[in-house]
């Protein structure tokens, strides 16, 4: 059975423990270890992850470490029944963020310093526990946190005018949108802005495109425009779908328009010669209007000015007949 080799109340580390974590050179091994004496061996993934900022794989690694040099068994403490959500984050204190900046290990104090210089000013209290909520609540790896920051500052910049600085509550509300589509690593947050950055030039474009003047988009318009570059549409079936628009409408319709290129995309026709192919009238349609032949119809009355004109030949037929007949009787 593997000892996790722990002292009693006191924590300390048994100098076995030490001796097999330095002679492996694990230093994630030995920071799940101090963890694991915190608390009283007792594996807990979630907090655990949570406490050392750590994702899945890095934590599972650890774990293995420990097994390996037989100071775990990697068996997770059985799962509490589950706590409610609390409704927001904890109403952090002056004396929270100031311990977690006291603190020698944190990397916060590194990130006030960055985001004061990217504002260009000293973070109030409120702007303090606003970074400290997204650092500490929802658990933003600091580098996000500065990509974060520095995207609002290009946003809002574009939207009011150079030197024009988002408030920090901007940005906690922003942070809030990126956890949610889970951007919280440095690499789904660097692909996340390059889709924002790719957004905003085809907001110029298609705007351009639909021969409406430049001006910022509401965020119903941005959403459908981020929808048709998801789904792949090009500027040539774009003004397509455009034409068809005007043409129903007699103006521009952002949801009529959205309908046609939604329906495209639900048939799977995303280029000009597919949309000519598949979007075609029924084939019936379709070969009369070639021919130029009017459809057959079926059951339906014949129009007034036809009824007359068979009315009008019959009687000629009957009076030219019953004229013959006559004739023959006479001679």
């Amino acid at each position: 059975m593997p000892e996790l080799l722990l002292p009693g109340n006191i924590i300390s580390m048994d100098a076995r423990a030490a001796d097999r974590l330095m002679a492996a050179g694990a230093g994630d091994a030995a920071l799940l270890y101090l963890w694991l004496l915190r608390h009283g061996g007792q594996l807990s993934p979630d907090a655990a992850r949570k406490a050392l900022k750590w994702d899945g794989q890095r934590l599972e690694e650890a774990v293995a470490q420990l097994v390996s040099l037989g100071l775990s068994d990697g068996k997770s403490q059985p799962e509490a029944a589950p706590v409610p959500a609390p409704a927001g984050p904890p109403d952090y204190t002056a004396a929270d963020i100031a311990r977690e900046i006291e603190a020698g290990t944190s990397t916060f104090p590194g990130l006030v310093n960055e985001v004061q210089r990217r504002l260009g000013k000293v973070l109030s209290t409120a702007d303090l526990k606003s970074l400290y909520t997204l650092y500490d609540y929802l658990a933003l790896p600091a580098e996000v946190i500065c990509l974060l920051v520095s995207w609002c500052v290009e946003e809002f910049q574009r939207k009011y005018g150079e030197g024009r600085m988002p408030r920090m509550s901007q940005v906690l509300k922003e942070g809030y949108a990126w956890q949610r589509l889970g951007v919280d690593t440095v690499q789904a947050a660097e692909a996340h802005l390059k889709r924002q950055s790719l957004y905003r030039t085809r907001e110029g474009e298609i705007l351009k495109l639909l021969d409406q003047r430049p001006r910022p988009l509401v965020e119903k318009e941005k959403k459908k425009i981020a929808a048709w570059t998801d789904m792949g549409f090009d500027d040539q079936v774009l003004r397509m779908a455009y034409e068809k628009t005007v043409y129903k409408k007699q103006r521009m319709d952002w949801d009529y328009m959205n309908g046609i290129l939604v329906g495209w995309h639900k048939k799977n026709l995303h280029t000009p010669a597919e949309i000519e192919a598949g979007d075609k009238p029924p084939r019936t349609v379709q070969s009369a209007a070639a021919t130029g032949a009017k459809p057959a119809m079926q059951d339906h009355p014949s129009a007034p000015g036809d009824a007359d004109r068979r009315v009008r030949e019959d009687l000629e037929r009957m009076r030219a007949f019953l004229r013959r007949q006559k004739e023959e009787e006479e001679g």
